[in-house]
């Protein structure tokens, strides 16, 4: 596919496989589609093969993500927030970590320090800029690739068991990869390639089933979810002069509402579709910060601003980072002033593609 997936490479992963017994699998905070999808793949593949293999997650994961772990690695999942002593345990005693749709263990809040301590073999896949290769044995990185599902999918069929037949992997593994790639192409609506397209083609031929899927995704939300969205669609988006739209979700609307992890998914694509918006910034308050997600069209960089403004960083048209009070603002009602503020200063300077 690229050079990043070479046969010198999967030799050496193969090995790492089967050198190991206890393997760590490890995602990123608040982990999404991309996230769940590749590392419950990774865990469900490895035992499979008679690993002892489980799934750490910072903390929990949306509710309409539960049908996949339910189907590949359900009873195998920590989350660190709830039992960080017995995770710290888990990596401590593991001959092997896999880090999946991160580039550092620093988005693995809560575990990250376990994981520099740890003496196995570590290996990382994914699909961001930076990757921190001094921390791993081995790196599978590509950022002109739709996920690190994608990417995955194509590691796999390259090893010795599948043999470029995604026939041979299993079903549920076919699902989870499907799965990620869908929720960060926004069901291929923004960073698609030639690959992509290939990879869909290549599960369905396998047989996955990709409008079970997309119900699973899309058709199983809560009524709070949507009337949540129509709230903050009508009386809190507002687009300023510059052609930047910002939705701010304040903490007591979320209560009121009974807004759980990952219900805000998706809201920040939907200003996008006015012609007159090239960037979208969602603002979801957090406990001293906001959560800050962003989405652009092409020409306008949403990573620049990310990483300059907002702690964080990801790709030129989907990032996020978070934006803290006090720290970056004096209270949280200031954010809507701020983010006029600094998008006017930024593409002034011209930060664009």
């Amino acid at each position: 596919m690229t050079d990043t997936v070479t046969k010198a490479k999967i030799l050496r992963l193969e090995s790492m496989f089967e050198a190991a017994s206890r393997i760590s699998v490890v995602t990123h905070t608040r982990p999404d589609g991309d996230a769940v999808g590749s590392a419950s793949a990774m865990v469900c593949l490895l035992r499979g093969r008679g690993k002892d293999a489980r799934l750490l997650f910072p903390n929990g994961y949306p509710d309409n993500l539960a049908f996949v772990i339910g189907e590949t690695c359900e009873g195998h999942v920590m989350l660190c927030d709830r039992e960080p002593d017995a995770v710290k345990d888990w990596i401590a005693g593991s001959d092997l970590v896999i880090g999946l749709d991160f580039s550092s263990f620093d988005r693995a809040e809560g575990m990250q320090e376990a994981l520099w301590a740890s003496r196995s073999s570590k290996l990382l896949i994914d699909h961001h800029i930076d990757p921190q290769e001094k921390d791993f044995d081995l790196v599978f990185s590509e950022m002109e690739i739709s996920s690190t599902c994608e990417l995955l999918f194509y590691i796999l069929l390259e090893t010795s068991e599948v043999e470029g037949d995604a026939s041979k992997l299993p079903m549920p593994v076919l699902r989870a990869l499907m799965t990620g790639m869908t929720t960060d192409t926004n069901n291929f609506a923004n960073s698609v390639f030639p690959s992509t397209f290939g990879m869909a083609s290549r599960m369905l031929e396998a047989g996955v089933d990709r409008d079970g899927i997309l119900a699973e995704l899309y058709d199983r939300c809560r009524e709070n979810r949507l009337r949540m969205t129509g709230h903050l669609l009508k009386d809190n988006m507002r687009i300023f002069p510059n052609g930047v739209s910002c939705i701010v979700a304040r903490r007591s609307e979320l209560e009121e509402y009974d807004i759980r992890e990952g219900e805000t998914e998706g809201i920040v694509n939907m200003p996008l579709t006015l012609d007159k918006v090239r960037m979208s910034i969602f603002l979801r308050e957090d406990n001293g910060f906001f959560r800050v997600s962003i989405r652009s069209k092409r020409g306008t960089s949403a990573f620049r601003l990310a990483s300059t403004r907002f702690h964080g960083g990801g790709h030129e048209q989907a990032a996020g980072g978070r934006l803290y009070f006090p720290g970056d603002i004096a209270d949280a009602s200031m954010a809507e002033a701020f983010l006029e503020r600094i998008t006017d200063e930024y593409f002034k300077t011209g930060n664009e593609n």
